[in-house]
């Protein structure tokens, strides 16, 4: 069997081949883009430039496409320091230490080792089914991880033989233009193609606009909230979403407590929770919330009384009324990203140097449970039972369908919320950040509300399906 796979494949490369030799390789295009290594003071500039590229990049090889990856991982890995603290002054948002592992950790992104093609052989002839590349891909970035997102999107387009047009966050604009000329800078010395990666030089509601309807972008990629999502998908183009989340975090009776309060603190506290699958919320069976609470203290967190969490709650949100006495929170953006300190000060209370997060005892209904602040405080909620905690969980992850831990020893309780929650991830007695850590792989576009999931670069891929005939075929 494995003989006849391989034999199949050696035919698939061979007839792929002729094709294109038949078909002719396209010319290099001498349409010239005038861009500052990919930033160019129009959309429509910096799509024509990377249409003219994308054929370059759609003839090259695998070798060459992950020639280009391998340019985009190298400078993430050795430029981390100096772009982690551009990106944290630019955006004013999370931890400069944290910003740098991201970077480095790019190298987990898959490239063309992804790619493939299916064949299947029989009396009649032999199938080819090819992953063709879409063409140029319009690519929304997010403030909360904006080279990070830009370099692991890259490497997943250019291995499926695509280019791309950026359309940054106006909060991390400067420090995604950077990247983008770093990456363009070293893909043309070493491979002699240009723009293969491009963005305007502003970033505004109107360029992504243009960016969306323009008639030669095929695929729209949006990282973002609801609006950017929204927005994205009123142009009548195949949009991959990586949307919003809000992911709660289960504690059952059965938890080793302490191995959880670790994780816990490690994930919800990672770049001060700017991840969007970073723990938002924990519910707690009752049974072991004291000692859940005593865990949290002692691996380094510290404890908001009430009083405290009231006086954050106000500096973090406005509210409106809805009627009924009931009141509708909205996140402010003062304190999105900052530090434990910063946010202590604002609760009225002095933390010891070094905290990572702050957490407290709040209700279900409680503004940082429903919705999703990217700040390092950890709201912590008593239930019943773990078939309660399950329930509160689907209930604070609003349908976002995104990501959900639970740190149990009972495997029945870990599949009945997997089951529940119907997250694209779910981590078990693990930080959030396992679900995207080796012997997975790593992107910063997880696409839940289209349900592509974590983006491969067989996600940026179209099929092509190639019949060739060598008998009697059947009349349908």
């Amino acid at each position: 069997m494995i003989a006849n796979q391989e034999l199949i494949q050696a035919i698939a490369r061979e007839v792929l081949a002729r094709i294109e030799e038949r078909l002719g390789s396209p010319a290099p295009s001498t349409a010239a883009a005038t861009g500052d290594d990919g930033v160019f003071e129009t959309v429509d500039q910096a799509v024509k430039a990377a249409a003219a590229a994308q054929p370059r990049v759609a003839s090259m090889g695998l070798p060459d496409r992950e020639r280009m990856n391998a340019i985009i991982r190298r400078i993430c890995h050795d430029n981390a320091d100096e772009l982690a603290r551009i990106e944290l002054a630019e955006t004013k948002i999370g931890r400069a230490d944290h910003k740098a592992v991201k970077l480095r950790n790019i190298r987990f992104v898959l490239g063309t080792a992804a790619m493939r093609t299916d064949a299947s052989s029989d009396a009649p002839g032999l199938c080819l089914i090819e992953y063709a590349p879409w063409g140029v891909i319009g690519m929304v970035l997010p403030a909360t991880h904006s080279v990070p997102t830009m370099a692991s999107n890259a490497i997943n387009i250019l291995a499926a033989g695509n280019t791309a047009v950026f359309s940054p966050h106006p909060a991390g604009v400067k420090v995604a233009a950077r990247a983008l000329q770093m990456f363009n800078r070293e893909i043309q010395r070493e491979l002699g193609v240009a723009n293969v990666l491009t963005m305007a030089r502003e970033a505004t509601i109107q360029n992504a606009e243009l960016l969306f309807q323009h008639p030669d972008i095929a695929l729209i990629c949006a990282t973002g909230g609801p609006t950017v999502v929204k927005a994205a998908m009123q142009y009548g183009k195949r949009v991959i979403a990586a949307g919003p989340g809000n992911p709660p975090v289960v504690v059952d009776e059965t938890a080793d407590l302490d191995a959880a309060a670790k994780a816990i603190i490690e994930g919800a506290s990672f770049d001060n929770n700017l991840l969007c699958i970073g723990e938002k919320e924990v519910f707690v069976v009752a049974s072991v919330a004291d000692a859940f609470l005593d865990a949290m203290r002692r691996a380094g967190a510290f404890q908001l009384d009430a009083r405290a969490i009231e006086a954050l709650t106000n500096a973090a949100f406005t509210f409106t009324d809805e009627g009924n006495g009931a009141r509708q929170p909205h996140l402010k953006r003062d304190l999105i990203g900052k530090d434990a300190a910063v946010l202590a000060q604002a609760a009225g209370v002095s933390v010891p140097a070094g905290t990572d997060l702050l957490f407290g005892e709040t209700i279900e209904d409680h503004a940082f449970v429903q919705e999703e602040q990217m700040m390092p405080f950890l709201p912590v909620v008593r239930v019943g039972n773990v078939d309660a905690a399950i329930q509160a969980s689907v209930r604070a992850e609003h349908g976002h369908r995104h990501t959900a831990m639970i740190h149990s020893r009972s495997l029945d309780n870990a599949t009945k919320m997997a089951r529940a929650m119907n997250a694209t991830l779910f981590v078990l007695n693990a930080p959030c950040f396992a679900s995207l850590n080796l012997p997975s792989y790593l992107s910063h576009s997880i696409a839940t509300p289209t349900g592509e999931g974590v983006t491969t670069p067989m996600t940026f891929t179209r099929q092509r399906r190639i019949v060739l005939g060598g008998g009697a075929f059947r009349i349908l």
